[in-house]
């Protein structure tokens, strides 16, 4: 069957873009200030020379000197810890010296200079002010080019993305103009006005965000057929489809495409997005994450656990942890979960066997379930858990995701080579040792109930566990089944037919087209939906979840 799933997702929005330098330079003013405050991980050296004509200003001089800026941010990295560190509170104002500062405003105050870099908003108000824009994945696979992937993504995550998304938030509003710097050859510039529209535009209707696609080490092949990847790559294990932390969102301008980092819409619109009680409760943050993990014709995931709402807390600065699920897209005959321990096992030799010489026996220690399609695993916090090999898993869980304590990696190396970092101290730290076999039968496995029915329709809620804050519903249908409103943002994916229709009972937004696979967000405010088979008839199911 040809794939139809689609890679390059994106929400109209009125307003015109100028691509190219040229047409981006003749819109900004030949006199006055011109602001270009950047995100982190913005090449600002080359947006001031593709600008010439103004005195130009770096806010990168006006830094504190580099050991200090170091000093400020050590105690988050958490030391020669290669993986975790702490979140860091501080504001951008805190990297600066208040007399650079002082006197670089003097300079700018002059007029017709351009002041760019992050933190470029610090320096003058600007006459205009443009903010230049970055994925995050975009910073990541420049991180990998650059070398040290690893450690800067570390120091991204627990630093540089939370001190600069802090200042995001202050200035958006303000926003003349904002400039797309994911393709350094094909800059895109268009209004302020224009993408806060477009962000608005968002909540009123279903839309997706733009899928990311990895290799790992125990990656598999299954993505490659339905979502029509390069078949020359290695392998596929990781498909981010809904990571508004990481993933980009996409505008339409016409026949031009502007890329965003979709956290711009949770903090731009927070209340309509999530809806009041998700936003009382978590604030600008989206609680929900799906993404997949094919293992089809690859490896075992690493042996894991996932922290403690009280771990997590202390050690890292989070306020809920990874709770998760393993929901089964597919799965070859073979396919099995490892979940909780074996009875009777014995905490003190597990440790052991651990951390001696290779290999570890995990089936002596960890319950091994059989898989098969739309199985449904449920995986709280401190469960010892990972995917076996020919199994396709759509994994919902709560945002933390950097958060997995591996515990045994099969005795392989990564892709580059190197073994993959363990983190045994902190996973015996949240094991919960009575989630043994009896336990998980009970209380994890395919805890499917009947919610709701109607002609060619039925509703059964899936999970999470009792302990989790997501809910899981599956709807399959033959015929147009309307989704009764929870209050929540709803998170949504095709688990079941080639294609189905979104629609407004009310017609307040445009039908919505989804295929095989694909994940999509329903936005707390956009009213009542219903989804129907794209051809009547067809079986079909959708696995949704929100928060209770």
């Amino acid at each position: 069957m040809k794939s139809n799933y689609d890679k390059y997702p994106f929400v109209p929005v009125a307003g015109e873009c100028w691509t190219g330098w040229d047409a981006i330079g003749a819109q900004l003013p030949r006199d006055g200030v011109v602001v270009v405050e950047c995100y982190t991980g913005v090449d600002e050296r080359a947006i001031a020379a593709a600008l010439p004509g103004r005195k130009t200003i770096f806010a990168s001089e006006a830094l504190l000197p580099a050991a200090e800026i170091d000093r400020l941010c050590a105690p988050y990295l958490g030391g020669s810890d290669p993986l975790f560190g702490f979140l860091c509170p501080l504001e951008l104002r805190q990297f600066f010296d208040p007399a650079k500062l002082a006197a670089l405003r003097q300079i700018a105050a002059a007029g017709k200079a351009l002041v760019i870099g992050q933190g470029a908003a610090l320096i003058h108000p600007g006459d205009v002010l443009v903010y230049a824009d970055l994925a995050r994945w975009e910073a990541q696979l420049r991180h990998r080019r650059a070398g040290n992937a690893g450690e800067k993504y570390k120091r991204a995550f627990f630093v540089d993305w939370r001190v600069a998304d802090r200042w995001k938030r202050a200035v958006m509003a303000r926003w003349d103009f904002v400039l797309d710097t994911n393709q350094p050859a094909t800059p895109k510039l268009v209004t302020g006005a224009a993408v806060r529209r477009g962000l608005a535009e968002c909540t009123r209707r279903p839309f997706r965000i733009v899928p990311f696609f990895d290799p790992g080490p125990w990656g598999g092949q299954w993505m490659k057929e339905v979502c029509d990847l390069d078949r020359a790559a290695p392998n596929f294990a990781w498909c981010f489809d809904c990571v508004p932390e990481e993933n980009s969102l996409v505008l339409g301008f016409g026949a031009a495409r502007v890329e965003l980092p979709a956290i711009d819409l949770v903090f731009a619109e927070p209340r309509a997005l999530l809806g009041e009680a998700v936003y009382a409760r978590f604030g600008a943050e989206f609680p929900i994450r799906f993404d997949f993990l094919d293992t089809m014709g690859g490896g075992n995931l690493s042996l894991q656990v996932h922290p403690l709402t009280e771990y997590i807390r202390t050690q890292f600065g989070m306020a809920y942890t990874q709770d998760e699920s393993y929901y089964m897209l597919d799965a070859g005959p073979d396919a099995a979960v490892y979940l909780g321990f074996k009875e009777n096992v014995n905490p003190t030799e597990f440790l052991r066997e651990l951390t001696a010489a290779p290999p570890f026996d995990a089936d002596r220690h960890v319950a091994r379930w059989p898989a098969k399609p739309h199985d449904h695993f449920l995986i709280p916090a401190g469960t010892i858990h990972c995917s076996g090999s020919n199994s396709m898993v759509l994994e919902i869980s709560a945002t933390p995701y950097i958060f997995t304590f591996k515990l045994w990696d099969w005795n392989r190396l990564g892709l580059d080579g190197k073994p993959r970092p363990l983190n045994r101290e902190r996973g015996a730290a949240n094991l919960q040792w009575d989630r043994t076999e009896q336990w998980v039968r009970e209380q994890l496995i395919n805890r499917v109930t009947p919610v709701a029915a109607g002609a060619g329709w039925r509703e059964e809620r899936t999970g999470l566990h009792e302990s989790e804050f997501i809910e899981t519903r599956r709807h399959w249908f033959t015929q147009p089944v309307r989704h009764q409103r929870t209050g929540s943002v709803e998170v949504l994916n095709l688990v079941a037919g080639p294609a189905a229709v979104v629609e407004s009972p009310d017609r307040s937004f445009a039908p919505f087209e989804i295929h095989y696979a694909e994940t999509f967000i329903v936005p707390a405010a956009a009213g009542p939906y219903t989804i129907a088979p794209l051809t009547p008839g067809t079986r079909c199911a959708t696995l949704k979840a929100f928060v209770r």
